[in-house]
């Protein structure tokens, strides 16, 4: 049953430390398919980026479409940072649009859930693994209020972050699992991109449960199906980095026939800020000035549409202060590091994971304050070109260029910033 004002429902699924791992994104021994087959029937976005590596500050950008330097959020709810009141996000938006906004599961935004304007709260301080919000999830999508629209249902869940040990997930094999560049080939870290494997394969299942509930009750030409994650995985050189695999994000979108968008894979360079403004613009809402992000609608409603000659990301604290800048452009990336602190600090959920015992040799080693990688001739960025002479033209372009925007948009930095105090964490 349509909606009555015809505005498609909107189904947001945010999980926790995916990254790309996906087999629509090219791992080849990761079994996904229901995602697979979401991004076959709509819109893979290949090229869409975290714009702030640790967990809470992306996932303010995706709710707010600004830059977590600009909102405040720039740490870990649960080290103490917590998203504004001030700061309006896409709930809000929604709201005022006239949309039931619906949460369910995990946020990671603020510090009390009620804080971010749902008309409905879900589930909070109850577990948030993907069956425990799924099964509310389908139970709302039977429902007289699923039949009513247009409604915002936003879900959350623990998966796929580490620790990968629950019973409820059956892990691959790991002599078989497809070990990314920037990981040394090593037993532990097999077993544990194994684990990995099997918590992405449950989360996957539930997927397909809730796109199952859709089709059942007669929603799916009426919902806009958005499934996302806020960074990249939680292993050593991916989550809390800003190269490529701790920034690159999975991005896939259905979307009801009558929005005319057509199936297909979107090459376009995206930030995780475009997303707000983008579902706004794509229900016909208002985007409110202080949005830093770009809808990208026109892109795929067929309009013209400037496309970005560069996204940024940031990083200020995860599990300590560690202040890192960075610019990617189609050919090249520029990061910044601004402490004197080692090449890979590392997480403690990924400090206590097997796959950090064989380190790299580079681990350790003290970060440089300027990296430069030429991502066509180098996309695993193994190789730091900020020294050398036939590339200092680009370096100190990009340098400019992310001075610029930092300066444009209130960057705190240079500076130290003390954490918050211990009694402030959750």
């Amino acid at each position: 049953m349509a909606p009555k004002d015809h505005r498609p429902n909107i189904l947001h699924f945010i999980c926790h430390d995916l990254g790309q791992e996906l087999h629509c994104y090219g791992n080849p021994t990761v079994e996904s398919p229901r995602l697979d087959a979401l991004a076959a029937e709509g819109v893979r976005f290949s090229r869409f980026f975290a714009a702030s590596t640790p967990c809470s500050p992306s996932r303010g950008c995706i709710m707010t479409g600004r830059y977590a330097h600009s909102t405040g959020l720039i740490g870990l709810v649960n080290r103490g940072w917590d998203l504004p009141d001030r700061e309006k996000t896409l709930v809000d938006h929604l709201n005022e649009a006239g949309y039931e906004t619906w949460h369910f599961g995990l946020q990671h935004e603020r510090k009390d859930p009620a804080r971010n304007r749902y008309a409905h709260e879900i589930g909070a301080g109850r577990p948030v693994w993907i069956e425990a919000a799924g099964a509310d999830v389908i139970r709302f999508l039977g429902s007289a209020d699923a039949r009513r629209g247009p409604w915002y249902l936003n879900i959350g869940t623990f998966e796929v972050h580490l620790k990968f040990n629950r019973p409820l997930y059956v892990a691959a094999d790991p002599a078989k699992v497809h070990v990314p560049s920037y990981l040394p080939d090593d037993p532990d870290v097999r077993l544990e991109l194994a684990r990995f494997h099997g918590a992405i394969r449950f989360m996957d299942l539930w997927i397909g449960h809730l796109l199952d509930a859709l089709d059942r009750t007669g929603l799916r030409e009426d919902t806009a199906f958005l499934f996302t994650t806020d960074h990249g995985a939680a292993f050593p050189r991916a989550k809390s980095t800003l190269y490529d695999s701790g920034i690159g994000t999975a991005l896939i979108g259905r979307f009801p026939e009558r929005l005319g968008v057509r199936p297909g894979t979107c090459g376009a360079l995206l930030s995780n800020i475009d997303l707000a403004p983008t579902l706004l613009e794509m229900v016909g809402a208002p985007v409110p000035p202080e949005v830093q992000g770009r809808s990208f609608w026109p892109l795929l409603a067929g309009r013209p549409c400037e496309p970005r000659a560069e996204v940024y990301s940031e990083k200020s604290f995860h599990d300590r202060y560690d202040p890192m800048r960075c610019i990617r452009t189609d050919r090249y990336k520029y990061i910044r590091s601004f402490e004197n602190v080692p090449n890979l600090p590392l997480p403690k959920d990924i400090l206590d994971s097997i796959a950090s015992r064989p380190l790299r040799p580079d681990a350790l080693q003290p970060r440089p304050p300027e990296e430069l990688y030429h991502l066509e001739a180098d996309p695993g960025e193994e190789h730091n070109r900020a020294a050398d002479p036939a590339l200092r033209a680009v370096r100190d372009r990009l340098a400019s260029r992310l001075e610029a925007w930092m300066r444009d948009t209130g960057d705190f930095l240079p500076g130290p910033m003390p954490p918050p105090p211990p009694e402030q964490w959750l």
